[in-house]
């Protein structure tokens, strides 16, 4: 092969490696990167990129598809778009521009800059080199230029530095976050959620921005000028006061998205007055900082005294006799004098202290067991205390007070915090107060005068916290622990008292018992008693008509009876005169008869006359017999008749008056017959 013909091929040969190299084959979604390494014009102003054909790299870049620059004049690098995965942003650093302003710290923007794909606007629109204040949200897809414009992702930093820090470090390990001050987790959206259950809000710091006015401690827009306004309406509620400082001013910069809009809006760096609630931010770390804190919730029976540390200079409302601080209106720097209620409040607790103050009835225990709703008496321990004799007492206590929502200002004014008012005034005040009085008592008085003690402790402690307005409602001696040598003793007592009130609840139970039995046994009665009483009606009605028969018959009876009497009183007189008139004649005869016989003879006689009429048994029922022979056992049984009135005339059917009179003759008879026979039967028998 000729010469001619190897330069031909050659030159052919060089031609296509040319053109291979010249045309470039850009990705869907990558942008070309044109460098021009040859050029008579050279780039001013310290800016990377040329904008009319200076050497260096190219500010038009090679969008997707086949494009062609002449190598070697023009390399071409392919870099991908910028792309910003969902729940992340993207942080902007211009190469490219002027320069920042002397103190700031980010670029000023301009809507017209867009995305910051358009990098002639940009630069033509008086972009600055530097962070720029706004994000890249979630979901970009831009071909920004690879060496204007650096975009932080938290997982891909895409660009191109020109600074040769960056540029040594690109070229060890390759850029991250962490290589510009950032931590990834910044690099993500900012969200604003209860946590754990606790209502938060986010508390933010700007980080550029004109500096705080003196005295300030956070930035509201437009300062409290709104609240001194509003306070020249006489019509002004404190309400209305808080209800104006806790409405955020947020709007104004969206949430401090828009952070060109916030420094135009007077926005000052520093912490802020307003706190960002519940959403999703967009915020630039390089300029805004959040921190989550729990948000403000005032629950039922509670309020929340706010100190002020922002606002309007302080103007105390409290009056000349209030001399333990002061108390302000809201919007004013001290303890409002209107404390917030029941709700939640976005409040930013760094530039506004709250305590919260119990309004319900507030129990305390002086015990080594705390409350259940609260922690204020957890420092409180049992008291311990001396009687006069030296005893060793330990006491629990329970007090409950009461703070109003309405003095609920002036009790923080002068005690600072709760746990200062139960710590610090009423643990001495208590304490002190039972020591004393324990040390003043013997124990055991001090053990019968229990009440007695604990109604002066609740005037003590009454009067003690009226001056700081605070109600005392109850202090209540819940237990004693006694020395161990009155421990028997009172443990004996008590076992005593125990028993004896036993007895009488058992005495009180038996007499309920019986009453509870009484009243079923009258009214299991009642029917019966209901019978009796109708019974009782009955035979008193029968009583009466057998009385009043009876008192007929009685009248019949005593009408018969006279005229039956009468009769036998006409009989008896007659038949009596017969017989005083028979006995006279006999006694007259027995008189001749013994005159004419003897008394001895008359009497055998009436003897036998006597068993001739039958009025004498002559065999006796027992025959005595003795030294005088038969005559004396028939005397006997005669003189026994005649005792009894059996003698009779034989007749057995005589009245009883004539017998009786007989029987009266008879033993008047008998009777000598047995003075005659007594010294008959005692002479001595006759000499045989």
């Amino acid at each position: 092969m000729s010469i001619s013909s190897i330069v031909i091929l050659a030159v052919v040969a060089l031609i296509a490696y040319v053109l291979l190299k010249s045309v470039h084959k850009i990705g869907p979604a990558e942008v070309g990167l044109v460098n021009k390494r040859v050029s008579v014009r050279k780039l001013r102003n310290d800016n990377p990129v040329a904008f009319k054909g200076e050497a260096g790299y190219q500010a038009t870049l090679l969008m997707p598809g086949l494009r062609v620059r002449v190598w070697p004049i023009f390399a071409v690098t392919k870099f991908p778009w910028v792309q910003i995965p969902a729940g992340e942003i993207g942080v902007v650093i211009a190469q490219v521009g002027g320069p920042v302003p002397i103190g700031a710290k980010s670029a000023e923007y301009d809507a017209a800059f867009g995305n910051f794909s358009d990098l002639s606007g940009f630069v033509n629109g008086g972009g600055q080199k530097g962070v720029q204040r706004p994000v890249l949200p979630p979901g970009t897809l831009v071909p920004l230029h690879p060496v204007a414009f650096m975009v932080i992702g938290s997982r891909q930093v895409f660009g191109l530095p020109v600074s040769p820090e960056l540029v040594r470090l690109n070229k060890g390990e390759g850029l991250t976050p962490e290589s510009f001050g950032l931590d990834p987790r910044q690099l993500q959206v900012v969200v604003i959620a209860p946590s754990g259950g606790q209502d938060v809000v986010g508390i933010v710091t700007t980080l550029e921005g004109q500096p705080l006015e003196s005295g300030d401690i956070a930035s509201r827009l437009g300062g409290f000028q709104d609240i001194e306004t509003m306070e020249q309406q006489p019509d002004a509620t404190d309400a209305e006061l808080i209800d104006t400082l806790l409405g955020s001013k947020n709007d104004e910069h969206n949430n401090y998205q828009d952070f060109q809009k916030f420094l135009d809006a007077g926005g000052r760096i520093g912490l802020q007055h307003d706190p960002l609630q519940y959403g999703a931010y967009l915020l630039n770390p390089f300029l805004v900082r959040v921190d989550m804190v729990p948000m403000l919730v005032v629950n039922q029976g509670e309020v929340a005294v706010i100190k002020g540390f922002v606002g309007l200079p302080t103007l105390d409302t409290s009056g000349s006799e209030f001399k333990f601080g002061s108390i302000v209106r809201p919007g004013h720097r001290g303890i409002w004098q209107e404390p917030l209620r029941t709700g939640k409040y976005p409040i930013n607790p760094r530039v506004y202290a709250a305590e919260i103050v119990p309004t319900f009835i507030l129990t305390l225990n002086w015990s080594t067991s705390n409350s259940q709703a609260h922690d204020l008496d957890s420092r409180l321990e049992p008291i311990i205390g001396k009687s006069r004799e030296g005893f060793v007492f330990t006491i629990d206590l329970q007090v409950q007070i009461h703070v109003s929502d309405t003095r609920a200002p002036k009790v923080i004014s002068m005690v600072g915090t709760m746990v200062n008012l139960v710590n610090e005034v009423l643990q001495s005040a208590v304490g002190n107060h039972f020591r004393n009085t324990l040390q003043a008592l013997e124990a055991v008085q001090f053990i019968e005068t229990r009440q007695a003690v604990q109604r002066a402790a609740l005037e003590a402690v009454t009067q003690y916290l009226s001056a700081y307005e605070v109600e005392t409602r109850g202090v209540y001696i819940q237990d004693v622990v006694f020395p161990e040598e009155l421990v028997e003793v009172l443990t004996r007592r008590e076992i005593a008292n125990q028993e004896r009130a036993t007895f009488v609840e058992q005495q009180k139970a038996e007499t309920a018992r019986i009453e509870t039995e009484k009243a079923k046994g009258t009214a299991d009665m009642q029917s019966s008693l209901a019978r009796s009483a109708v019974s009782v009606d009955i035979n008193r009605n029968e009583a009466q008509a057998r009385e009043a028969q009876a008192s007929g018959e009685a009248a019949y009876v005593r009408l018969t009876g006279e005229a039956e009497a009468d009769k036998l009183r006409a009989i008896g007189l007659a038949e009596a005169k017969a017989t005083e008139a028979l006995g006279v004649a006999k006694a007259t005869g027995y008189d001749a008869q013994r005159e004419a016989i003897g008394e001895m003879s008359t009497a055998l006689v009436a003897v036998a006359g006597a068993i001739g009429e039958g009025g004498i048994d002559i065999m006796p029922e027992v025959l005595v017999t003795g030294g005088g022979g038969s005559f004396e056992g028939l005397a006997a049984t005669l003189m026994q008749a005649l005792r009894n009135g059996t003698l009779t005339n034989g007749s057995g059917n005589g009245d009883g008056r004539r017998r009786t009179e007989v029987g009266e003759a008879l033993a008047e008879t008998a009777q000598e017959v047995e003075s005659t026979m007594e010294p008959l039967g005692s002479a001595e028998p006759p000499a045989e």
